[in-house]
This record gives structure tokens, C-alpha cells and sequence, in this order.
């Protein structure tokens, strides 16, 4: 009993007229999205309070209380349903004298007092139903110290001791629920994921899967080359390592074992290919938005920096797959692998929205207005052709399932604005930078490593854009402290967030790829931080080397992309100990020293490194000359 209340609840099947109705409602909430972004000029606490309060809404009438809560709706879920609804109203029809009020000064009026109690407590509620108790026992026990912090010593003690003290700043104001994570989340995020929405509702996912298996099928790994490439495509639309692994996993694994890959190895292919999805951009699992908003730095940017090291992580989990299916002889699909007229005949009309939203970011356009030129282009672009046209109710059904996808990413965000509040009025972040700062002596190797360790843990079950925030305000002042830029830093956060989701002991994404491979999660777990050991390295390199992230000059930016390319290749050979020929031991070391000094900022050891790379290859390619080339294909 005690189990199922802490597990986040499940999505109801409602009756068909009843599942027809919310279909509507939810479809009527995303229109009003569009609409407040892309046609009024809203303000921010008016966004929030209209976007929170229908979001509430919706999700307590679509996601039960326990696992196995009935699919019909239960008197206390109705009752849920219009204490959200009334917390709205109040709020709306009292944002001027909420905007109005001089925060910790004004006394609450009673009305005050019980509507923002009941929306502290409504969002306790949803993010336990849709994060489970992970997100929730972190706010909990943040919401204790703010309350009771008092009574720490110092360092960690504060002056806050009013329970309308923590009301006010978490609930009245902009920094708290209705804080950044969840107004990004009412714009762009939602623009971007009803753009998945309608390019995957019209076929989308299937020509990415299409082209994955055109490109690699008939290769040696052929099935696990299709997982990558098809799981890092349909990333670049869910950005969900989950979501990503259940959409293609289901596909890709089935028959990875069917021709004779084991279990825990088709398991752990899907999970590493798509738990990189999150840092593909454009869309990055929502956490590219937030951090460009956090940090002020312009979303073009950070999804330019983005952009080399996520191919690099595919890279490196491409050739691990490569090698292993060499070393262990491993087949090509043996289903009929679909040609380029195939693939391209319906498919290149979701090559327009993909290049409507690249040349509104080029054109320097904000993510808002480019996610809805992409959501304009998708919709148009599909009805060019009778195959890929959406139907009007299928235009209904893409923009209310926009809005149930994004019910546990805004119960996560409002969640961790009440982190954000709290510890932006007790100051903890700073405290918690000078204890990591403490701890590690100012080194910066050291404070880098317990970042990201620290990172790892706050992501352990939870969806990456709350790890992310949650080590942003945490994590961050020690990296600031330490003058790494802001970009660099936060990027660094995001990338151990985004790997969190495939570390044990809880694994989220390994434990979907579980059910479908039909093994123990932790082997797969196992296995996937092995293959995506380049996402575990990079944020090290880039950190160091701004060139990796093309911040640097011309030059830097040009010998840090080829020494990023060779070093990628280095710790793939390195890790799995095969090129056709078996490596001792001493030559995996030689390649990891050699990948290090590959991307260091020092130009001189960074060709130095490359070269080493490069005469190790002629070695391997001069033992190799008596082998058929093509059985390493």
C-alpha cells in the first residue's frame, strides 16, 4: 500500500466518449499555448497562473493517484480538478493586487492564505503522481530547511522562520512555482514538443527509422546501427531517454535478438542511443531551453555549442558498436532494408520543417517564434502528400496529446521552482558551492569530479531537466567560482543530468529497455554506461577545451573538432580492445593518453596526440592487409 502511494500514478484509459472529451479539453489548452505565445504579449505571472492551473487541471482528470488507480476518475481527483480550477481563478482575477503586493511586508489576507497553501499543496501532489518520489522527497525536504533551517548552525542556517515567509516568495512571486523552469515550459518547451508531436503523427518516426536502416543495415551490426542512428533521430523530437527507448526500443531490440545479439547488449545499444537524444539538439529534452534561460546565454547559441558533442557521443557509441560486431561476428538485418526512392518518396517532406526550424535559428529568430514556424511547417508539410496527411481530427489529437506529454515535464518544473525559490531565499546554493569548494581544496580537477558526481546523484531518477536545475543552483556557484564560463559550466551540468538517466543503481531508461529485452535492468545499465563512456568523458573535455563547443577562434575551434573526431575513435577502439586484431593492454593505454592529450586546449600536444592516433592506425591497418576489408564492413 505504502509503495503504491509513492510510485507516480498511471495514465487513465478513459471511456471512449470520455477520452474523447479530454482529447478536446487538452487540444483547447494547447491552442490557447499558441495562441498566448505566438499572438499576445503575456505577462509572465499571467502565463504561469493560466498555464499551472489548466495543467493541474488536466493531469489530475488523465493521471491517477497510485499504479493502480481505475481508470475512472474518482470523487477526490474532481475535487482536485476544481480546487485547480478555483486557484486559477482566484489568482487571475487577483494578479494586479499579487503584483502589487511588496513581498515579506504585506500581510496575507485569508483568501490569500488558502488559495496559495492549496496550490503549494496541488504541486506537491503532481509532481509525486507524475515523477514519483524521488523529485517529491527532494522538495519535501527542501521545503523542511527553508522552514526549519533556522534552527541549523551555521553554515547552513538561515533567518527564515515564517511559514508565510516561504508562502510568499514560492507562490506570490515569479521565483518560485511560477518561476523560469515552468515558463519555459509554457513556451517553448511546449511549442517544440507539439512539434514532435505533429512531425511524429505524420510519419515521421518511421523515415527516421527508414533512413537509419538504409545507411547501416546491410553493415555488420546492422540492427544495433539502426538502434543508434534511428534512436538519435527520434531524439532530436522526444529528447525523453524513455520515451525514446519504448518508441524505438520496441522495434530495434526484438530483432537485435532475434539474430542472435544477447539480451543485455540489445538492451543496453537502445538505452545509450537514446539517453543521448537529450543532448541532440534541437530540442534536448527540454533542458537546453532552461539552461539558455537560466543563463541568459541565447538558445542559438547553446544549441550551436550542443551540436559537435552530441555527434561525438553517437560517434562513440557507433564505433563501440561497430567493433563489438566485428569482434563477436555479429550479422546485418536480415529484413528487407528499405531503398533510397522508398525512403525519400514520402520522406522529404519532414525534411522541411526540420529545415524551416534551422533557418529561423540561423535567422536569429527566438525559440518561441522557431518552434512555432516548425509546429506551421510540420502541419503544412504533411499535407502536401495524401500519405502523410493529417486529418483534421488528427490535427485535434497532435495538439491534446501535446498536452499530455507535457504534463509530468510541468510537474517536474514546478516542482523545482519551489527548489528554486527556496534556496534563492535561504541562499543554500552559495552555502552548498563553498562546502564543494571546501571539500576539494579550489582544485579544479577535484571540484569538476565532485560536480559531477554530486550531479549524477541528484539525476538518479529524476526527468533531466530537474537534475539539471537542481545542479545548476546547487552545482553551479562552485563552477563560477572557480571562473569557468557560464556556457561551459552549465553545459558540463547538463551533459552528467542527461547520463544519469542510464547510471545505476536506478537507470530509468534501462529499466523500459528491461521490459522489452526481457532482462535484469542493472546488467543492462551496466553495459550502457560502458558504450556510452565518451558521454561520461566529454563535458571533462569540453570544460577545458572551449574549442569542443566552437567557442574559441577559428583555429581552436578547427583543431578542436579533428582532435574531438580522433579522439572519439581512440576510446572506442581503447574500450572495446578490437580492431580486427586484439589490443594488449599497453596500446588501450597508449590510445586513452593519446585521446586526452587529443583534446586539450594546448595546440602543440593536441597534433601530438593526433598523431599518435594516426600512426597507431597505420599499424593496425598494416596488420590487417592479409584480412579481407571487407569482413570488418
Amino acid at each position: 500500500m505504502i509503495g503504491s502511494l509513492v510510485a507516480t500514478g498511471r495514465r487513465r484509459t478513459l471511456a471512449a466518449g470520455s477520452q474523447r472529451t479530454l482529447i478536446i479539453a487538452s487540444a483547447i489548452f494547447a491552442g490557447w499555448v499558441v495562441y498566448a505565445n505566438l499572438f499576445t504579449i503575456s505577462d509572465p505571472l499571467i502565463l504561469g497562473i493560466l498555464f499551472v492551473s489548466g495543467i493541474y487541471t488536466i493531469l489530475f482528470v488523465a493521471i491517477g493517484a497510485t499504479p493502480n488507480a481505475p481508470n475512472k476518475v474518482p470523487f477526490y481527483d474532481w475535487i482536485f480538478t476544481l480546487l485547480s480550477i478555483s486557484c486559477g481563478i482566484f489568482f487571475f482575477l487577483n494578479a494586479g493586487a499579487i503584483s502589487d503586493r511588496i513581498s515579506l511586508l504585506n500581510p496575507f489576507t485569508p483568501a490569500q492564505l488558502f488559495f496559495g497553501s492549496a496550490l503549494l499543496f496541488l504541486t506537491l501532489e503532481v509532481t509525486r503522481r507524475t515523477t514519483g518520489l524521488g523529485l517529491t522527497g527532494v522538495v519535501v525536504l527542501f521545503l523542511l530547511y527553508n522552514q526549519f533551517g533556522s534552527y541549523l548552525p551555521p553554515p547552513f542556517g538561515h533567518g527564515i522562520s515564517e511559514y508565510t515567509y516561504l508562502l510568499d516568495i514560492l507562490v506570490f512571486t515569479t521565483d518560485g512555482v511560477f518561476g523560469v523552469p515552468i515558463q519555459v515550459v509554457a513556451s517553448y518547451v511546449f511549442l517544440f514538443v507539439m512539434f514532435g508531436t505533429f512531425l511524429s503523427k505524420s510519419g515521421g518516426g518511421e523515415f527516421f527509422f527508414n533512413l537509419a536502416s538504409l545507411v547501416t543495415g546491410k553493415s555488420r551490426g546492422g540492427p544495433a546501427k539502426i538502434a543508434v542512428l534511428s534512436s538519435g533521430l527520434y531524439g532530436t523530437m522526444s529528447g525523453s531517454p524513455t520515451s525514446d527507448v519504448v518508441a524505438t526500443g520496441s522495434i530495434t531490440i526484438p530483432v537485435m535478438k532475434r539474430l542472435g545479439y544477447s539480451a543485455r547488449f540489445a538492451g543496453a545499444v537502445e538505452v545509450a542511443a537514446s539517453t543521448g537524444g537529450s543532448a541532440m539538439p534541437p530540442i534536448m529534452g527540454s533542458a537546453a531551453f532552461i539552461l539558455a534561460e537560466y543563463t541568459t546565454v541565447p538558445y542559438k547559441e547553446v544549441v550551436l555549442a550542443a551540436l559537435f558533442p552530441a555527434l561525438l557521443y553517437y560517434l562513440g557509441v557507433f564505433l563501440q558498436v561497430h567493433f563489438r560486431a566485428v569482434k563477436e561476428d555479429l550479422r546485418p538485418s536480415d529484413g528487407e532494408i528499405p531503398t533510397a526512392a522508398e525512403t525519400f518518396g514520402t520522406g522529404w517532406v519532414f525534411l522541411i520543417p526540420i529545415f524551416g526550424i534551422v533557418a529561423a535559428l540561423v535567422a536569429g529568430y527566438s525559440p518561441t517564434f522557431t518552434a512555432g514556424v516548425g509546429v506551421l511547417a510540420a502541419v503544412i508539410a504533411s499535407g502536401l502528400l495524401k500519405a502523410t496527411r493529417l486529418s483534421p481530427w488528427q490535427i485535434v489529437e497532435g495538439l491534446g496529446e501535446t498536452t499530455l506529454r507535457i504534463l509530468p515535464v510541468a510537474g517536474a518544473c514546478a516542482a523545482a521552482g519551489l527548489v528554486i525559490g527556496g534556496l534563492s531565499m535561504t541562499g543554500l546554493g552559495m552555502k552548498s558551492a563553498n562546502v564543494i569548494l571546501t571539500v576539494s581544496g579550489g582544485q579544479a580537477a577535484l571540484t569538476l569530479i565532485i560536480a559531477a558526481i554530486v550531479t549524477i546523484i541528484l539525476g538518479l531518477g529524476m526527468p533531466t531537466p530537474s537534475a539539471y536545475i537542481l545542479a545548476a543552483v546547487l552545482v553551479g556557484p562552485a563552477l563560477a567560482k572557480l571562473g569557468y564560463p557560464i556556457l561551459q559550466s552549465h553545459m558540463f551540468l547538463l551533459y552528467y543530468a542527461i547520463m544519469s538517466a542510464l547510471t545505476p543503481p536506478i537507470a530509468v531508461a534501462a529499466l523500459a529497455a528491461a521490459a522489452i529485452a526481457d532482462t535484469d535492468p542493472f546488467k543492462i545499465a551496466f553495459s550502457a554506461v560502458r558504450l556510452a563512456a565518451i558521454g561520461f568523458l566529454m563535458p571533462f573535455a569540453f570544460i577545458w577545451n572551449p574549442g569542443l563547443l566552437l567557442l574559441g577562434d577559428f583555429t581552436t575551434n578547427t583543431v578542436a573538432l579533428i582532435g574531438g573526431l580522433f579522439a572519439t575513435a581512440a576510446i572506442a577502439i581503447s574500450i572495446e580492445g578490437y580492431i580486427g586484431v586484439a589490443l594488449s593492454p599497453v596500446e588501450r593505454i597508449i590510445l586513452v593518453l593519446a585521446a586526452i592529450a587529443a583534446v586539450l586546449p594546448s595546440i602543440p600536444l593536441a597534433f601530438v596526440g593526433i598523431a599518435v592516433i594516426i600512426a597507431m592506425a597505420v599499424r593496425y591497418v598494416m596488420l590487417l592487409r592479409k584480412q579481407d576489408p571487407i569482413n570488418l564492413l
